[in-house]
């Protein structure tokens, strides 16, 4: 972080101090009582897409089907705080929410050895809508946090699909497939680290990294702030 945006988060804190958005308390919009009480990913969960699970280190659907990405690391499951934390993000504008929850995950765990962190992308008709791609803000933050080098614009999401949170789960694979390209060569050699907000059944993230693998990286990873469980 610059001199000046140091300068400016001051300012800031000190004309809107943070609220936990867990227990509304001030000093931090996610505070460590509450993040102590968020339900972290168990430690029994598919090595591949990290779903919770026990007696064998695959799930049935990367057996059946392995994914391009080789796994998928996360701190937390979808509840409490970090839930509530991604759909303020998300859905209500709260962009300074996105650097906390990469602290917090990255306090968690460690990222995987990449040359480069790339964000899911949005469709364009999306994001005109939304005015912002809140996985890339993950993004920009982890980057800013580790030196990662950043690369926001080599995989495009060039197929407007609805909204994956209304679909069935066996619907979601159908529902994105094709749906991100990256010019042949784009990532050509190297090792990427495709950063997302929340995986339900991992069908996004699949699908970005197959198009990924397509343009000639060396392999693919993912990072997630947390782990939707289909009951």
């Amino acid at each position: 972080m610059s001199v000046r945006q140091q300068v400016m988060r001051f300012f800031l804190d000190v004309l809107y101090p943070p609220r936990c958005v867990g227990c509304r308390e001030r000093g931090s919009w996610l505070c460590q009582r509450c993040l102590a009480a968020t339900p972290r990913l168990p430690a029994d969960h598919c090595r591949h897409c990290a779903i919770p699970m026990s007696g064998a280190a695959v799930c049935p659907d990367c057996w059946r089907d392995p994914p391009e990405f080789e796994q998928v690391s996360c701190a937390f499951l979808f509840e409490g705080p970090i839930r509530a934390a991604i759909h303020q993000l998300k859905y209500r504008g709260a962009r300074h929410l996105a650097e906390p929850m990469v602290q917090a995950a990255l306090t968690e765990l460690s990222v995987p050895p990449s040359d480069l962190v790339v964000p899911v992308p949005l469709h364009p008709r999306r994001l005109a809508e939304r005015g912002y791609n809140q996985s890339a803000l993950l993004a920009q933050a982890l980057s800013a946090i580790t030196n990662l080098s950043l690369v926001d614009n080599a995989l495009q999401r060039v197929k407007d699909t609805p909204a994956q949170v209304s679909l069935p789960g066996k619907e979601r694979w159908l529902n994105v497939r094709g749906a991100f390209h990256a010019d042949p060569g784009a990532f050509a050699h190297q090792s990427v680290l495709l950063l997302d907000d929340v995986a339900t059944t991992g069908s996004t993230l699949r699908a970005a990294a197959r198009a990924i693998k397509r343009s000639g990286a060396r392999q693919v990873d993912a990072l997630i702030m947390a782990r939707a469980v289909i009951h």
